[in-house]
């Protein structure tokens, strides 16, 4: 298995004094379960590149201990010897350990100097795809050039494999391209040749320090990571909520909540989107508010600034978000004024639920495309009929968007648990029939950047729930239009009728 690093940095050997390797070297390293050789490919003031060549022994990792295997060869018949995986990630610590660890004796300044970096590993092993590949790395800046193998050039009909080669580039320094490899190339295959304990956890999350906590598929890495140890899974989790940082300080003075509140919002849809959410269930003139599906606690942060709220809930299906947006709302360090305003408890959207019905304006905020088609009717019916608030704020993506993304491929959804994707004609589809059936009026409308013939990437539906004028009114239309039908039907009946006389 082969990692090649390469820099345009100038001086570009100024990559041989961060790796501690000389250009000039071909050198080998004696690993537990085989040789790492580290050579230059390359080297001079322009480009200069590092491969690491890892030839693991596959007699030696036969014999190491016996692990839990899918069939009784899997010792002796695997991938593990020709493609990227723990091995690799055990290599770059004890071969590249001083880079890694962002160390450099004879050069320390260039430690914390980005320069432009180019990642290349010939096969990398991805359950999830390529979506999911991409996943991983894209959020973190890196340009990511993939080429999926094909199972056998011989019998091109047996289709893909699950093996690609993967170039990535970035600008960062050196100590974190190192640092994200170490810990996503286990990732991908979900196998590891050691056994994972407490020391996994405690090498995650040193590796991972800076920018696990925010990235946004970091539950899938440290479950893949810990290869799916629940109890060391909810530590991790844990521990990077904790490192995540607040933005927001919830024991501030109402003057500095109004103050900041009117500050310039981030431009990015996530932000825009709980930021629009926030704005409207203020416009509605609600003073006690449910965030239904409210996840990690997101728009509740943002909820708790507006002191028009009174009673502010959050509710979710997962007591896993919910544990973690006590933390981060740190509900059991709010000062009373703030405490009594604001509440969490475990419900599903899919059943009945009084709790529900208190309250006069409720969020849905990127849920419904989670939920398999034939239960959104009970959704409907539980939210519309039931806890019938007077403002109902749903947002969910618009799929017509989906093409301005190059690396979706046509007719996948934007994340791996969405059941449907509307377009804005679906959408508004689906709203006309929640009105027509519960007595609400709608206003569709558009969030994030909008393109001429496509919309904006989401969309969100404001609900209000009919007054009684409104609904005799209706009732009335509804009726003349009925009867209408009815005696143009009875008088075509009787044309036909008298034409057959």
């Amino acid at each position: 298995m082969l990692l090649t690093i390469s820099t345009t940095h100038s001086p570009a050997t100024d990559l041989g004094f961060l790796l501690h390797k000389h250009p000039d070297r071909f050198q080998t390293f004696d690993l537990s379960f085989g040789d790492c050789h580290v050579f230059y490919p390359e080297a001079d003031e322009s480009r200069c590149s590092v491969s690491l060549l890892l030839d693991v022994d596959p007699v030696e990792m036969a014999r190491g201990k016996k692990r839990q295997q899918n069939f009784a060869l899997a010792g002796y018949v695997n991938d593990r010897p020709y493609v990227a995986s723990s091995f690799m990630s055990t290599a770059i610590s004890q071969v590249f350990g001083t880079a890694l660890s962002g160390r450099c004796k004879k050069r320390p300044e260039l430690v914390s100097q980005p320069m432009q970096l180019e990642a290349s590993i010939n096969v990398l092993p991805v359950r999830g795809g390529e979506r999911f590949l991409r996943s991983m790395f894209e959020p973190m800046g890196y340009e990511v050039d993939i080429k999926q193998q094909v199972l056998d050039e011989q019998f091109p009909e047996w289709g893909d494999s699950h093996y690609f080669s993967v170039t990535l580039k970035n600008h960062l320094t050196l100590s974190e391209l190192l640092n994200h490899l170490y810990v996503l190339i286990p990732v991908f295959d979900n196998q590891k040749h050691y056994f994972v304990g407490r020391d996994e956890l405690e090498k995650l999350l040193d590796k991972g320090e800076g920018w696990l906590e925010t990235h946004p598929e970091k539950e899938a890495i440290v479950r893949r990571y810990l290869k799916f140890q629940i109890s060391l899974q909810n530590q991790a989790l844990d521990q990077l909520s904790e490192n995540d940082p607040i933005e927001d300080d919830l024991s501030e003075s109402e003057e500095d909540q109004v103050s900041e509140y009117a500050l310039e919002k981030k431009v990015n849809l996530h932000d825009l989107r709980l930021d629009t959410v926030c704005d409207e269930l203020v416009k509605s003139g609600a003073t006690r508010v449910i965030d239904l599906g409210c996840g990690e606690g997101k728009l509740l942060r943002r909820l708790i600034k507006q002191w028009q709220f009174k009673e502010i809930v959050g509710t979710d299906v997962s007591i896993r978000s919910l544990e973690i947006a006590n933390k981060r709302l740190r509900l059991d360090e709010l000062p009373s004024f703030q405490s009594e305003r604001v509440r969490l408890f475990h419900g599903s959207l899919m059943y009945r639920d009084s709790r529900f019905s208190e309250f006069e304006a409720a969020a849905i905020v990127e849920v419904i495309e989670h939920l398999d088609p034939p239960r959104l009717s009970a959704f409907e019916r539980v939210v519309f009929r039931h806890a019938r608030p007077s403002t109902v704020i749903v947002t969910t993506p618009n799929s017509e968007y989906n093409v301005t993304w190059p690396t979706l491929p046509a007719g996948e959804f934007r994340h791996a648990d969405h059941r449907f994707e509307w377009t804005r004609e679906e959408f508004q589809h689906w709203a006309d029939s929640i009105c027509d059936r519960f007595g609400y009026t709608v206003e569709c409308l558009p969030v994030g950047p909008i393109e001429p013939s496509i919309g904006a990437p989401s969309q969100m539906g404001i609900f209000r729930l009919m007054s009684a004028n409104q609904l005799a009114e209706k009732l009335k239309a509804v009726t003349t239009t009925e009867a209408t039908k009815a005696g143009d039907k009875a008088t075509d009946n009787i044309s036909t009728k008298e034409l057959s006389q």
